[in-house]
């Protein structure tokens, strides 16, 4: 199974967006990740409806869009009308989650639960059968340029025995500090979509570190 590529434009050049887009069209990612923070869940604001709508116009690849955000079923709706083709929650936002994840499916877009670094994986048990995506946060989510928590290598690990018993089918994704030296541990545990931004954003060539990132063959049905 080959793990999937998702840049963050987080971390992308806002003031040349569009280039940074086309930018991403052209390399071996898989998909477009749109990290959605309000300054209320996080401490930080990213962007919105406008500059989703701004990025699917041009975007060749499917946009996994995180929301970071408080009362997230307010927006799926509009999220899925401006673009989204994946839309992943936070647990810890989401008083009745079930219904949240109904709520992305009946949009036709794929519905994932994001989970931060403090959170036990067990919260998803109920739920976990009825996702597309888990996403595991191996940062505190809010900024980019952190460093990776190693413990997120055991919750990942723990994600994927929970996914084998109740959804095989299940992605595991993982984002927060993942660079080309860690990389590789992350997906022997169980990873099979990787989220990375200043690691590809910050590089020479960010197409060239994108195909080095698709060059780590691993045998994840040997994890």
């Amino acid at each position: 199974m080959k793990h999937i590529i998702a840049p963050s434009i987080l971390s992308a050049d806002f003031a040349n967006l569009q280039r940074e887009i086309e930018m991403l069209n052209e390399s071996q990612a898989e998909w477009i990740h749109v990290d959605v923070m309000d300054g209320v869940f996080v401490p930080n604001i990213s962007f919105g409806f406008p500059v989703l709508k701004a990025v699917k116009k041009y975007a060749k690849k499917p946009l996994d869009v995180h929301l970071m955000i408080v009362n997230p079923e307010k927006y799926i709706e509009e999220f899925a009308s401006a673009g989204a083709d994946i839309i992943t929650v936070h647990y810890e936002a989401c008083t009745h989650l079930h219904r949240v994840i109904q709520s992305i499916k009946n949009t036709g877009c794929k519905a994932g639960v994001a989970l931060n670094p403090h959170t036990p994986i067990e919260a998803l048990q109920d739920v976990i059968a009825d996702l597309d995506l888990v996403l595991i946060m191996s940062v505190n989510p809010g900024f980019g340029g952190q460093q990776f928590i190693p413990n997120s290598l055991t919750k990942i690990k723990a994600i994927k025995q929970m996914a084998e018993l109740k959804n095989p089918k299940l992605i595991i994704e993982v984002d927060g500090g993942i660079n080309e030296l860690n990389m590789e541990s992350v997906i022997r545990a169980g990873a099979s979509a990787i989220v990375a931004g200043n690691a590809i954003f910050a590089a020479n060539d960010p197409i060239q570190t994108i195909a080095h990132f698709n060059k780590i063959n691993i045998n994840l049905s040997s994890v």
